[in-house]
């Protein structure tokens, strides 16, 4: 038995919501999975971000024994940080390339590194003439 780690469909026609499942492959998408690990909205917020919740604890335990992640998945678990980037090959793969910045996965926004921020060190030095 081979677990994988997918995407399980729900919501209403036009307004999709996921749900990350531990399933055996042989399992249809929708159907009988093993652990509920998580859950993924790709549609906006109010605020206009993406909303994703994930049990990593949970999602270790299952990488750790070998379970497989669905490509969706492990780019889900890439911008979440569990992860390393997935191969240059499934970056260009349906629709050109993909977004690859870090994106916290409890409000969903993107994250940027503290180096990156403008207030530090922006003080500029007069020059002595």
């Amino acid at each position: 038995m081979v677990v994988r780690l997918r995407l399980s469909r729900f919501g209403c026609k036009n307004k999709p919501f996921y749900r990350v499942m531990a399933a055996d492959s042989r399992s249809p998408r929708d159907g009988k999975h093993l652990e509920v690990l998580g859950y993924y909205n790709p549609l906006p917020g109010q605020d206009g971000g993406k909303r994703m919740g994930l049990n990593f604890d949970r999602l270790k335990y299952w990488l750790s024994v070998g379970a497989q992640p669905s490509e969706p998945v492990q780019r889900l678990l890439f911008r979440a940080g569990v992860l390393p980037p997935p191969p240059m090959l499934a970056m260009g793969q349906k629709g050109g390339p993909r977004d690859t910045r870090l994106v916290d996965p409890m409000t969903g926004r993107i994250t940027t590194p503290e180096s990156a921020n403008p207030t530090v060190g922006s003080e500029v030095d007069e020059d002595k003439d």
